[in-house]
């Protein structure tokens, strides 16, 4: 004698399960870096080119450690990210750049005045502890800190793959929709709203979840799925 469930046990199943793939989609703290030597405060998955920051903005010293992965264009391309201090596109941006040099990954920093001028040189504010590594999948990892304004609440930032070096030199990127959109604005201070009662206990990104306690989409789930038995109940 098989078990008979009822149509509205079935869906409340369906449903129940749909929002906690949900939560797990937004859960941040299942990103894992390569090597795993460092640990960040924060992380997000970037909205282009299937890359990701793990960071730690420290308000006391003014300074923002950062963990950008990447996978390049192509097997011997490279990948960067930067900081645009006075606009929110390439031009201007302050860079970090890695790649495989003889076999070891490297990181260049690079001013970029403008398109068509891409040269190696100091940037516009300090940076230490640059370092990067690759996996044997060629995903490749920058790590670095920066010092950033005395009391920023969010940077312009722009993150980039391209397809290799020449003579020392990175070869330009592509041109298509997923690399045109890779800009946007790192929130290093979670802004509260005027009804907040109380002050976050870590600054956050706009779309990141630390994994440290429950995120607004795990909580408004919950309430989702307690709403959904109670209703289900008196059916």
């Amino acid at each position: 004698m098989g078990f008979h469930f009822p149509p509205s046990l079935l869906l409340l199943v369906c449903l129940c399960t749909t929002l906690i793939s949900a939560i797990h989609a937004t859960d941040c703290s299942s990103l894992k870096l390569t090597g795993g030597k460092k640990q960040y405060s924060n992380c997000t998955v970037l909205p282009a080119l299937n890359s990701t920051l793990h960071f730690t903005y420290n308000a006391t010293n003014s300074s923002l450690s950062i963990a950008f992965t990447a996978s390049p264009s192509k097997p011997k391309g490279w990948i960067a990210w930067a900081v645009n201090p006075t606009a929110t596109g390439m031009a201007g941006s302050q860079t970090l750049l890695a790649f495989k040099a003889n076999g070891s990954m490297v990181v260049k920093t690079y001013n970029i005045s403008s398109y068509s001028s891409i040269v190696e040189g100091k940037l516009s504010f300090d940076v230490w502890d640059l370092e990067a590594e690759s996996d044997k999948d060629g995903k490749m990892v920058i790590y670095g800190s920066l010092k950033v304004e005395v009391s920023a609440e969010k940077l312009n930032q722009v993150w980039q793959v391209g397809p290799g070096i020449v003579d020392g030199h990175p070869m330009k990127h592509d041109f298509d929709k997923a690399n045109l959109a890779a800009v946007g604005e790192l929130q290093l201070v979670e802004k509260l709203s005027p009804a907040a009662s109380s002050p976050s206990p870590s600054p956050q990104s706009a779309n990141s979840n630390s994994g440290y306690g429950m995120s607004v989409t795990e909580i408004n789930a919950g309430f989702w799925i307690l709403g959904l038995i109670s209703l289900i109940a008196f059916m």
